[in-house]
């Protein structure tokens, strides 16, 4: 039997429509993950680290090192003691974790700990020095503004993309693997004796500067996170179905559950279409409605959490 060649298009149309789809949403999660990598780095190497900000993590730690390790040993800078303190915490991580310590963690510590060397560089070969004492600008608020909002959202988006930039993170797993010890409590804690420690080590400015940050920061990245993480619950409401329905399977690639429904008022028979939809899918499917049944009723809600495929992950 010949099969119709219209139809043998279509079906290979479909196939390869997905592809080209799923790689350009691979290579879309990249760049956003690297933008992540390069807020972080920016904000601590430019207004964290000159600042003495030090919120917790290892950026706090390398803050508070440095302020006895670089007058002796010069080289041994904020930058270089972060960086060999990620670089052996990824080595613990790879003994007590091994699969554990995932090629995302991994990619995360080395291109943090790169960027960070290659501002460093940049910034030496051009004569500006960028160091305990040394900052950008003379506005201390200024910089410690900058730093939590570059610092919290550069977190915010490698947490979104279901990654970690490495350092105390790798710590945090290694005690949920062999303790029962609360993960983000004990982080929390670790934090703020690194940022109350500040006051001692440096003056009561930094101190309250360092401990308002870490409290911003907790916020801060929640907020991002939730604000990038939302997506639309869509109900419409309409006579004509088949309108719709082909650009939510075809055009959108999202699947819907339909049931009829009788008008309370008018008792006419309509059809009533529930999907869930990122905010940029939920606006073409807004725009798309208007244009070929402008008489139907749609109703969208934010969605907070949602848990299945092609939203986050249930494991």
């Amino acid at each position: 039997m010949l099969r119709n060649k219209g139809e043998k298009t279509e079906r290979e149309k479909k196939p390869r429509s997905e592809k080209s789809q799923k790689a350009l949403n691979t290579a879309l999660y990249w760049v956003v993950l690297n933008l992540g990598m390069l807020l972080l780095a920016a904000g601590v190497y430019f207004f964290k680290g000159p600042n003495n900000f030090a919120t917790g993590g290892v950026s706090g730690i390398s803050i508070i090192l440095s302020k006895y390790i670089t007058p002796r040993v010069h080289w041994m800078s904020q930058t270089v003691i972060m960086n060999a303190i990620n670089v052996l915490l990824l080595i613990v991580g790879f003994i007590f974790l091994g699969k554990g310590c995932t090629f995302k963690t991994v990619y995360c510590s080395l291109v943090y700990s790169l960027e960070m060397y290659a501002m460093q560089w940049i910034f030496q070969a051009a004569g500006i020095e960028l160091s305990a004492g040394h900052t950008l600008t003379d506005q201390k608020f200024l910089e410690f503004i900058l730093a939590m909002f570059m610092t919290g959202a550069g977190s915010a988006i490698i947490f979104n993309c279901g990654a970690s930039s490495g350092g105390t993170d790798i710590i945090a797993l290694i005690l949920k693997k062999y303790t029962r010890v609360p993960i983000g409590r004990a982080l929390l804690i670790t934090d703020a004796l690194i940022a109350s420690s500040t006051f001692f080590i440096f003056d009561v400015t930094t101190g309250l500067f360092s401990v308002f940050g870490l409290i911003i920061k907790a916020f801060l990245v929640d907020s991002v996170i939730e604000s990038i993480g939302k997506s639309k619950y869509v109900t419409i409401i309409t006579a004509h179905p088949e309108l719709i329905s082909p650009f939510i399977l075809d055009t959108i690639h999202r699947g819907f559950t339909s049931f009829e429904a009788e008008g309370g008022f008018t008792h006419e028979k309509k059809t009533v279409m529930i999907t869930v939809l990122k905010r940029g899918e939920a606006l073409k499917l807004k725009l798309k409605i208007h244009a070929v049944d402008p008489d139907s009723f749609v109703i969208l809600t934010d969605a907070k959490e949602i848990l299945g495929k092609g939203f986050r992950n249930t494991n």
